[in-house]
């Protein structure tokens, strides 16, 4: 069974930890992802609010995005054959073909965008096809979750109405993972395509605002869009410090449930998480892929390990990527 891993963390690590994608000491590198069976992987660029220090001088989420994109194409340069960067459904395939992993990029917070609109197009010229809207702080698109009712409300700002459109128009997929819970809801009343939830969780299993509602998960099938089920064990059971895999068939079942068999894909957080883990790194994931294999069918199980992602794709992306 192949995977379509929605988010990790990996490249700030390598950039933080001076060490690449070949093999390193974390949740993911080319060796685990080969032994876990990847197909795909999304490579978040995560830009951490306050940004990071570089020869005494903090950078701006902007120029963070830089640095740690030249380390990306670098890493994908060095391990050519191996894995390669993705830009359309096309070229997933052709790298299938040839037994190469795929990589595509997304960034995890807009606050990069600093208002500026041509910088979606910008991103999207470097390869990017997946923007995560917010992270945990207030930014141009947008409000974060908050575990405060009216923070929780708050929706879009003007300019994030724009980015939807521009990232619509231009094939980028919209990533509300993080986002407030009244911006969830603007995303789903203007969007014309498919939206996701990369690594999120159920509420109702595990009452943290990262996580969505029952009306969440079901708007979000209802726009034909996926949620991938975060690893994290804070988002999985309440006052958890461990990850079991029971506990990730717990949101899997949930949201097979409530949004349907199109709706549920995989989005492990690795290298975004620091809490315990029964699967140890992605090379541990096929325990899941077992698992998974005990309770549904193979089409199910293939589903939700890959199809679904895959057919956000091609839906995201569009005709105009495709040819």
């Amino acid at each position: 069974m192949k995977l379509f891993d929605l988010h990790c963390d990996t490249l700030l690590r390598c950039y933080l930890e001076n060490c690449g994608l070949c093999r390193n000491d974390g949740h993911l590198d080319l060796e685990k992802m080969e032994r876990g069976g990847a197909l795909a992987q999304c490579f978040a660029i995560f830009l951490p609010f306050e940004g990071l220090l570089r020869d005494g001088r903090r950078l701006r989420p902007y120029e963070l995005f830089q640095d740690i994109h030249r380390l990306y194409e670098r890493e994908m340069e060095q391990n050519a054959g191996r894995i390669a960067p993705t830009r359309t459904l096309q070229e997933l395939k052709a790298h299938q073909a040839a037994g190469v992993i795929s990589s595509v990029l997304t960034v995890e917070d807009g606050a990069l965008l600093e208002g500026r609109l041509e910088r979606v197009k910008e991103l999207y010229e470097k390869g990017v096809r997946m923007l995560t809207l917010t992270w945990n702080y207030d930014n141009c698109i947008g409000s974060p979750n908050s575990a405060k009712p009216v923070e929780h409300a708050k929706g879009l700002k003007l300019f994030g109405f724009q980015v939807l459109e521009e990232m619509e128009r231009l094939g980028m997929v919209v990533d509300v993972s993080h986002l407030s819970e009244g911006g969830f809801w603007d995303v789903a009343r203007v969007s014309r395509k498919p939206f996701v939830a990369s690594h999120s969780c159920a509420r109702a299993l595990c009452d943290h605002p990262r996580n969505l509602t029952d009306a969440q998960l079901r708007a979000l099938a209802d726009h034909g869009g996926v949620v991938g089920v975060n690893y994290n064990a804070e988002f999985l059971r309440c006052n958890s410090k461990r990850t079991c895999v029971d506990d990730i068939l717990r949101h899997v079942e949930y949201m097979l449930q409530v949004a349907g068999s199109d709706a549920v894909a995989l989005g492990s957080d690795f290298d975004g998480i620091t809490c315990e883990l029964e699967l140890a790194d992605y090379g541990e994931t096929g325990k899941l892929v077992q698992a998974l294999a005990h309770r549904y069918p193979d089409f199910l199980v293939e589903k939700i390990c890959c199809q679904n992602a895959l057919r956000v794709l091609k839906d995201c992306l569009g005709r105009r990527n495709d040819q």
